[in-house]
């Protein structure tokens, strides 16, 4: 039973059961004709629910007072947890989540795209559910979030913070002290940092104001060890940025890569500034069977290493390949995929819109002295025109790996025109990858499906399928 008045926001529902749980990672419960969203609820809870914002036909709230607890609940290892927006699920126990990110992409694949899932496999699991990011970025703030029970700015407390946003507040940053997503050194390189910051007056950044010296600070480790530190100033002195810098490099001797950039515009991205290399080179490695992959300041490269291995495995064995394929690597990135399988095909055709990211795909394609890939840079749904098909012949195999918001309307048309007779699609988005097999699927039968969790304790989850063209 439930009482509160739907269309008025801060009211209370009873006794709701939390049924299923939605994208974004609340837990879903039903009224009477009435959809809850409701913050770290989990399939199985009964709680009272303290309803904060609502719609026409849902609202959004918390839980009030928690009734009876779902047997998939697990206690909570991260002290940030609910504050941060990261790890949104580790109330969760592992296997819960496994389950409900199974049945996330069953879900966007019966119902968007409407395909017969009959060849899904069950979801690779992460090898490791904690330390398993490669790379950090934290930001630099002279707005800190105040914690429950903290005094008020105006009562002459230090402000500065250097962690992660709040979830729906760009200006407000959480102080972060220990982070389980990355493995040290990083959590001591930050809080030395800040410490070192706090302790010699550094201006933290304005977000609002912009203004302050200390802006963002991205951490990348790798396989082989190697350890590679972006500290990113906005407006400091030059003996600023030295002493910063002689700092770091002092105090962590096992940092191979000491970078830092000078951002002065009024957001926090840097592909387009200069990275200026204070010790050492400009990059670190990874290695994947074998082959190494350069990794500069503004390299993609997956984020966890050791899931992303497996997913390329996937991506290479549901291609099949015999040697004498022509293959095209659509949204190539550096070329991580592209030169993970040339050796196992006749040449490989990798396209990427970020001009930078073509240079470091024919730099890891050099290093590993791989000849036959090609990389072109260019909005995918511009440069897969009938000319360059022409030009460099139509693919036995395409492996398309889009970002979040999945290919361009005119790049799926392409493809159908294109007719490969085999395509393999990696999405981290089941819902727009099922968007687009629902075009797909008018001359593609989909034969396998498989999800990777590449994110632990986040709703995330990576979908790997392959499609056969059909012989009308």
């Amino acid at each position: 039973m439930s009482r509160g008045n739907r269309n008025k926001p801060d009211k209370i529902f009873e006794d709701v059961e939390i049924i299923d749980i939605a994208e974004e990672g609340k837990g879903v419960g039903k009224t009477d004709e009435f959809v809850l969203f409701v913050e770290k609820a989990i399939p199985g809870d009964i709680a009272d629910v303290l309803v904060y914002r609502s719609k026409k036909n849902f609202g959004e709230g918390r839980i009030l007072n928690l009734k009876r607890a779902s047997e998939y609940r697990v206690q909570t290892f991260c002290e940030h947890f609910g504050t941060c927006g990261g790890c949104k699920w580790q109330h969760m126990s592992y296997d819960a989540q496994l389950k409900f990110k199974q049945k996330s992409v069953e879900d966007a694949l019966t119902r968007l795209a409407k395909i017969d899932i009959t060849g899904m496999m069950p979801i690779v699991a992460s090898p490791e559910d904690k330390y398993y990011r490669n790379k950090l970025e934290f930001t630099f703030s002279n707005k800190r979030w105040l914690m429950d029970g903290e005094a008020k700015p105006d009562d002459n407390i230090n402000m500065d913070a250097l962690g992660f946003h709040i979830p729906g507040r760009f200006d407000k940053i959480l102080d972060v002290h220990h982070c389980y997503l990355q493995a040290d050194p990083s959590n001591a390189i930050r809080n030395s940092i800040d410490e070192f910051a706090k302790r010699e007056g550094y201006s933290y950044y304005d977000l609002k104001g912009h203004a302050g010296a200390l802006r963002n600070l991205i951490i990348r480790t790798s396989s082989t060890g190697e350890l590679m530190v972006i500290v990113v100033f906005a407006y400091p002195t030059e003996e600023e940025i030295t002493k910063l810098m002689n700092f770091v490099g002092d105090t962590f001797s096992q940092i191979t890569s000491l970078l830092y950039i000078v951002n002065l515009k009024k957001n926090d991205t840097i592909f387009d500034q200069e990275v200026i290399a204070f010790r050492g080179p400009e990059y670190i490695h990874e290695e994947m069977n074998g082959i190494r992959f350069r990794i500069g300041a503004k390299s993609f490269y997956q984020t966890n290493s050791a899931q992303a291995k497996r997913l390329y495995e996937i991506t290479r064995d549901f291609a099949g390949f015999t040697g004498n394929e022509l293959v095209y690597d659509l949204y190539t990135g550096a070329g991580t995929i592209a030169n993970f399988i040339a050796s196992q095909v006749k040449e490989v055709v990798g396209v990427e819109y970020v001009p930078t990211a073509i240079e470091d795909a024919k730099i890891n394609s050099a290093i590993n002295n791989i000849t036959n890939t090609k990389f072109y840079a260019g909005d995918m749904k511009d440069v897969l025109v009938a000319d360059f098909i022409a030009e460099h012949g139509k693919p036995d195999v395409i492996i398309t790996d889009p970002p979040r918001a999945g290919m361009h309307p005119d790049v799926v048309a392409r493809l159908m025109e294109i007719e490969a007779p085999k395509i393999v699609y990696v999405s981290c988005n089941a819902a727009t990858q099922a968007r687009d097999l629902l075009v797909l699927k008018e001359k593609y039968d989909t034969v396998k499906i498989q999800p990777v969790d590449m994110f632990p304790h986040t709703q995330h989850v990576e979908n790997v399928v392959l499609l056969m063209l059909r012989n009308n």
